[in-house]
């Protein structure tokens, strides 16, 4: 909520100044356009005796127009602030609405030309003939000037009010202050308002989807990331009765459909917000599946972030979640035949594994293995085999890390890559088993360079009934590779079946094992 304050104040800003700006360049010029008159005119008494001097029948008459400007300028404010709302609410969220008239520069703005209006026609029919109140017309003047020095700076705070990047970034603060504060004892409403900000955010992600917009579809997909990372960063500090599924929660489209048993799990282990998150995530993931796969890359790599959020906090089910919905983008991935897709998604969901073998998860990335073996598998039954050669290198690659931090699941690890393949039964899938063949061979070159023959022996036994010319063409083929980065823009930036001089000795020694290859 401060940090909400101190935004409002900074948006301020600009429109106190160009306020000042304005008043001061109108008062500037007539000011001294008055004085170069009176000067030139010399009438009796001084500027501003004579300035206040009124004329009753002049005065009734502008009193009059004075009134209709002030009106004129109401409507006109009205105008443009319900249709620019309107279409702001229309591409976003509808609840921009809601916002818009609950933030006060906007409420006291509107306020000061509505009493500036009243006050304009009141003072218009007061002026008569037996009295005339010049403190009331002095003070009607001030506020129809304020009221047009206004107009322009109002609508700059409007329109910047309306921008995007603001729209999410108010929502992703309410959501963040109602999930994370602590003294609060109102649970429901807090729930509830968390829920909405969620709600928004994606809502206004899957609108910029739908109408191709990366930018606004990236902040709002971003600003949930924010939102969940914070809250787990801070939910060992909230109130035990904030983890419980309500029944107002219950009532939401997200909870409905599970079973009783699914949200008693849920507030067991007090994950209905991450769920509810990552929901949202899996909604816009597949909005933009094969529409615009930027935002399925972006949703990945966020996931991932999540994922690390909740290894750092020690929240193994909020961890458990952010795997099963890996798995439930690669099994909609599939389903679509997103080949780059996957192979993106993979890319993160192997770093998250990374990242849990670096602080000592071993079981757990035995576990996202085995899952990406699945979607290996799977991906070649569904004649994409891209895909299964990705997974083996991504599955060789945590071999890698598993052997160098020494990990207790390696042997497991192996087990994993090394049951990925099997016998081809078409030209399409010796293709892909090739692939894989490769992945496994560059493994053995980074056990032999790192003195553990016998884990390469491992690979060894599996490869070696394999046809020797299979065998030699797999050795060519990765030893003329020379250029570590692929030829083409890429996200993992490298080439898989690079080796440099050392780790190609190692390769073309693994090789040499095998009684069918030429010595």
């Amino acid at each position: 909520m401060v940090a909400m304050t101190s935004q409002s104040a900074t948006r301020r800003r600009p429109m106190l100044y160009t306020l000042l700006l304005l008043g001061g360049t109108a008062t500037t010029l007539f000011v001294g356009l008055y004085l170069i008159d009176w000067f030139i005119y010399r009438p009796v008494g001084s500027p501003f005796a004579v300035l206040f001097h009124f004329d009753l029948d002049t005065l009734q008459n502008a009193l009059g127009n004075l009134s209709q400007v002030v009106a004129a300028v109401l409507g006109i404010v009205i105008t443009v602030v319900s249709i620019v709302v309107q279409l702001a609410a229309t591409r976003y969220t509808p609840r921009i609405a809601d916002m818009f008239f609950r933030d006060r520069t906007n409420l006291a703005v509107l306020s000061f030309f509505t009493v500036a209006c009243i006050d304009a026609v009141w003072v218009a029919i007061s002026v008569g003939k037996a009295f005339l109140p010049r403190v009331s017309i002095i003070f009607a003047l001030f506020l129809v000037t304020a009221s047009l020095l206004m107009m322009v700076p109002y609508f700059a705070y409007v329109f910047d009010f309306l921008d995007p990047d603001r729209v999410v970034g108010r929502i992703q603060a309410i959501a963040v202050a109602a999930a994370t504060d602590r003294h609060v004892s109102h649970v429901e409403e807090r729930q509830r308002q968390s829920l909405n900000g969620i709600e928004q955010l994606s809502t206004i992600a899957i609108n910029a989807v739908s109408q191709k917009d990366k930018a606004i579809a990236t902040g709002a997909v971003d600003a949930i990331k924010d939102l969940l990372v914070t809250y787990l960063s801070q939910k060992k500090s909230l109130q035990a009765n904030w983890f419980t599924v309500s029944d107002a929660l219950k009532q939401n489209p997200d909870f409905v459909s599970l079973t009783r048993e699914s949200l008693h799990d849920l507030s067991q282990t007090g994950t209905w917000l991450e769920w509810k998150t990552l929901r949202q995530y899996q909604t816009i993931y597949n909005e933009a599946l094969g529409e615009m796969p930027d935002m399925n890359y972006l949703i990945a790599i966020n996931s991932r972030y999540i994922g690390e959020a909740a290894l750092a906090a020690g929240d193994a089910q909020a961890l458990g979640l952010v795997i099963k919905f890996f798995n439930s983008y690669l099994r909609a991935t599939l389903n679509g035949s997103e080949v780059r897709t996957a192979y993106n998604v993979l890319n993160q969901y192997r770093q998250l594994a990374e990242r849990a073998l670096e602080l000592g998860h071993g079981a757990l990335v035995g576990e996202v293995a085995s899952y990406i073996r699945y979607y290996g598998r799977l991906a070649q039954r569904m004649n994409l085999g891209f895909v299964t050669e990705t997974a083996a290198y991504d599955l060789a690659a945590l071999c890698e890390r598993a052997f160098a931090v020494r990990s207790s699941e390696h042997a497991t690890l192996v087990e994993i890559l090394l049951t990925l393949d099997k016998e081809a039964d078409s030209v399409a899938e010796e293709k892909t088993l090739r692939g894989v063949r490769k992945a496994q061979a560059k493994l053995a070159s980074f056990y032999l360079l790192n003195g553990a023959e016998s884990e390469a022996r491992k690979i060894y036994d599996d490869m070696k009934d394999e046809p020797a010319e299979r065998l030699r063409s797999l050795c060519e083929e990765l030893v003329a590779v020379e250029s570590k980065d692929f030829w083409e823009v890429i996200d993992r930036g490298t080439n898989f079946d690079f080796l440099d001089g050392v780790r190609k000795k190692e390769l073309r020694r693994f090789f040499s094992w095998f009684s069918s290859l030429p010595k």
